[in-house]
């Protein structure tokens, strides 16, 4: 039977493992990941998996090595946050580009420097090119159902490619959450067994992995992976169906929160979505026409769904919780390229917030949506960005 349980979101990622059972899982400790690897070592230890767990001297040294356990034919896992995922900078590339479904927890924390801890998306979203599926999660439990299907997405023959499950450092990882966690047995039949692809331990069909690979080739091989990529949708789809089939809570790749005759919209992705979603009951008590459209999986993204579901709304303020220096905020740049070829294009504009960690009350979210209602009445956007609690602003 099914349990419900109070844990941390870390906890919650590392009995998402347990249930997997990976065959090697190598990682290098980083706040605030770190909990997600060291109760799962407890379950190491006390032989409730037969995984191989590879202590190693880095980051890039984890992602190396589960790049060559996963070519050697095993299912591998890792976790790491921040600064740790930049050293793992180059090896992300190799394992989406040698198409190793390779799993990871990034538990969401601000780049360096100056040195912060804290929560914010710089670490996923400046990884966003890197050939990774991107799952986003509000909560512990979505998070933990996010982990569940990731194998599942990842090892599909359509697909191949290595899938990264985000949730918000100290705001989920840290905080205790009530959950369901499901049966061993029923998550195990959901994943399945983990069938080998050329393993190098093959020896009986020789194969050669990271081989030089210049201009007669190297363009074909990125078509495929980006075909992959695409593909990667409609997977996701699926697999989230049958999970819902299966255990009962349903997911899309994007949420609409009372959206169908929103007039005004704000798109975010993880924790705040929460917060957004009560001050939206509260305004619609006042009779105030909104929304919220919360992004589940950011790569591939899902452009055609998100602009569709866009199509009758007037203006829309994209909440990015990162920043690309000089340019607009990834999130808002991905949602004007949804919106470009719309027939009604509604206003759009962005708003950057919680960088490092800084607090989004519910009074903010509240000045976000009067601001939003003072554009639609005045028919135009005074400013197409901001930074939010900005001492001195």
């Amino acid at each position: 039977m099914p349990k419900t349980i109070a844990i941390t979101g870390n906890g919650a990622m590392a009995e998402a493992m347990r249930q997997i059972n990976p065959d090697v899982v190598a990682a290098f400790p980083i706040t605030p990941s770190t909990q997600v690897i060291e109760d799962f070592a407890k379950f190491v230890s006390d032989g409730k998996v037969d995984t191989e767990l590879i202590t190693v001297e880095s980051e890039h040294s984890a992602m190396s090595a589960c790049i060559g356990a996963s070519v050697a034919g095993g299912r591998v896992m890792t976790a790491t946050s921040s600064n740790g995922m930049a050293l793992m900078w180059e090896m992300l590339y190799i394992a989406a580009s040698m198409r190793q479904p390779v799993l990871m927890t990034l538990v969401n924390r601000a780049m360096s420097a100056p040195i912060n801890i804290h929560c914010d998306h710089g670490d996923s979203m400046g990884a966003r090119d890197a050939g990774w599926i991107q799952l986003y999660a509000e909560n512990h439990q979505e998070a933990y159902d996010n982990m569940i299907m990731a194998p599942v997405i990842a090892e599909n023959m359509d697909v191949r490619l290595p899938v990264m499950v985000c949730m918000d450092g100290f705001l989920i990882s840290h905080s205790v959450e009530t959950m369901q966690i499901e049966e061993d047995g029923k998550v195990r039949d959901f994943i399945g067994e983990h069938t080998a692809l050329n393993s190098i331990l093959d020896f009986d069909n020789p194969v050669s992995w990271g081989a030089l690979d210049l201009q007669d080739y190297y363009i074909e091989h990125r078509r495929g992976q980006q075909e992959a990529m695409n593909n990667a949708a409609a997977v996701v789809a699926d697999v989230s169906k049958r999970f819902g089939d299966q255990f009962g809570r349903k997911y899309e790749l994007f949420e609409s929160y009372r959206l169908d005759d929103a007039d005004r919209v704000v798109v975010a992705i993880n924790s705040v979505a929460g917060e957004i979603k009560e001050v939206i009951d509260e305004l619609r008590e006042q009779g105030e026409k909104v929304g919220l459209l919360k992004i589940r999986m950011f790569r591939p993204f899902p452009y055609t769904g998100i602009a569709k579901a866009l199509s009758g709304c007037k203006i829309v303020t994209v909440m990015d919780r990162s920043t690309s220096m000089g340019a607009f905020g990834p999130l808002f740049g991905e949602i004007s390229n949804a919106l470009y070829a719309a027939d009604n294009r509604p206003l759009i504009y962005n708003r950057t917030y919680g960088l490092g960690g800084r607090e989004m009350l519910l009074d903010d979210i509240k000045d976000v949506f009067a601001e939003s209602k003072e554009y639609l009445d005045n028919g135009k956007v005074e400013k197409i960005f901001d930074i939010l609690n900005v001492r001195g602003a």
